[in-house]
């Protein structure tokens, strides 16, 4: 019964990033799905509309996937990479080298973003120690950044609620700003960006020798808030990493494959990173694969004799799985076979001129940020003074909890709506889904800043 499976999880699940008494308040337990189209146990559907954690690509039960799964099934499940490699691992490998970024021709496999970030950290570590060059050691963050929850990843990452608490086990890395326009005192995109570029090249200029890299979100920073760079940032960065001898890792584990119109982010600004992180849509939302890319330089240093230790030692159990790579593949065809990256650009001009058409103008929206179908709606206490609404008010959480109420599931980061559905999303789907969104919004808004005001 349904009812006994919730008391069960209630019992024994810990689930990530959540906070338990609030599941306990508020429990939801998915059973099947379909298309954009979640159920859950007492039969309810919902809208996916944040891509079960940004990264369904073609919606639930696509044909194509599933049978690429059950055909690789009948072959093998999953045989070890270290020290040989199999069949769909290889292909793959092959056709992620044709659409990235013309210089990255390395490919080293692991299981989720996190640990595609955490390899390309050790990599750059590792890759100036094998060239003689110890020094350089330090990290070069991003404020607001994320990158995923090992060690490494939180301590090039720079969101306080996130990553306070583990202050003691991180590494120090340097913190550089990013703009933030809406939030900047100028609120000007141009100005905001070269300041920020100012401020980094100082930084640079003042500790390059000692710095191995800098780690960056593609365009979007995600759990930061959705915050989309204004245009030359990015490229602004690699042309300052290139003068500094410094290693551009570009985190592109929610910008990649497809979700902002481009293939990979980086290429909106035709950024070649050294070392670049990929997963979530890799699989098309299947299973669990993530990559890291590399130029041939920065391999290179790795290739030696094996007394000279220069192997990269690191790897994971299911390092290139077949059943992950064999969907992979098969996501990859889908993607060029149905235009996934044409489909995105013409749906994200659809959801622009939606969010003109009804969301833009209702009072407590701040702001709408939006690169392809990656986008963020951030609500604010005073339309005119940009004034959030007191935090304890959870807002954007109650804002949620009103969606799925309506029949549509996202998670909010703060006050910041999340809104990145599947990439196959009819427009249908997506008027259907901003319609519920709207009505959240104006309820929820509605009741809290009547709050504020009978207590003022």
């Amino acid at each position: 019964m349904a009812s006994d499976l919730i008391e069960s999880s209630k019992k024994h699940l810990w689930l990530p990033f959540t906070q338990m008494k609030d599941y306990d308040e508020n429990p939801l337990i998915i059973e099947s799905g379909k298309g954009v189209k979640l159920k859950d146990i007492n039969g309810k559907e919902f809208y996916d509309a944040f891509s079960s954690v940004w990264l369904n690509v073609h919606g639930h039960r696509k044909k194509e996937l599933d049978e690429a799964i059950k055909n690789q099934l009948d072959k093998i499940a999953h045989s070890t990479l270290l020290g040989m490699t199999n069949v769909p691992a290889t292909e793959l490998a092959e056709k992620l080298v044709e659409i990235t970024p013309e210089n990255l021709t390395r490919v080293f496999y692991s299981d989720s973003g996190a640990t595609s970030m955490e390899i390309a950290l050790k990599m750059a570590f590792q890759y100036w120690k094998n060239i003689g060059r110890s020094n350089k050691k330090r990290f070069v963050a991003m404020r607001n950044g994320y990158h995923g929850d090992t060690i490494g990843a939180v301590s090039v990452g720079a969101i306080d609620i996130f990553h306070h608490v583990y202050g003691a086990l991180m590494f120090e890395s340097y913190k550089a700003p990013i703009p933030y326009v809406y939030r900047s005192e100028s609120g000007d995109a141009k100005k905001s960006r070269d300041e920020c570029l100012q401020n980094l090249e100082q930084l640079l200029e003042e500790n390059h020798e000692e710095i191995a890299a800098l780690t960056i979100e593609s365009m979007v920073q995600g759990a930061g808030g959705m915050i989309v760079m204004p245009e030359g940032f990015l490229s602004g960065v690699r042309e300052l990493c290139t003068k500094y001898d410094v290693l551009m890792i570009v985190d592109e584990v929610a910008t990649g494959f497809g979700r902002t119109g481009k293939m990979f982010a980086c290429d909106h600004e035709g950024v070649q990173p050294d070392l670049m992180a990929a997963g979530k849509g890799l699989t098309g939302g299947y299973l669990p694969i993530a990559v890291t890319f590399t130029t041939e330089a920065i391999y290179e240093a790795f290739y030696d004799d094996y007394e000279k230790m220069k192997t990269f030692f690191h790897g994971h159990s299911y390092t290139g799985n077949q059943l992950g790579c064999a969907v992979a593949l098969e996501n990859l065809r889908l993607f060029q076979s149905e235009r996934i990256v044409e489909g995105v650009q013409e749906s994200a001009q659809v959801l622009k001129d939606l969010f003109i058409e009804q969301i833009e103008e209702l009072p407590h929206v701040g702001d709408i940020r939006q690169l392809g179908l990656m986008c963020g709606i951030e609500l604010v206490s005073s339309k005119e003074t940009k004034e959030a609404f007191p935090v304890e008010k959870r807002v954007g959480y109650k804002v949620s909890l009103k969606m799925r109420e309506l029949g549509m599931l996202t998670r909010p980061v703060g006050d910041v709506l999340v809104f990145m559905p599947p990439l196959a999303s009819t427009k249908q789907e997506l008027r259907d889904m901003i319609l519920i969104m709207r009505e959240a919004i104006q309820k929820v808004t509605k009741e809290e800043a009547d709050t504020i005001g009978s207590i003022i």
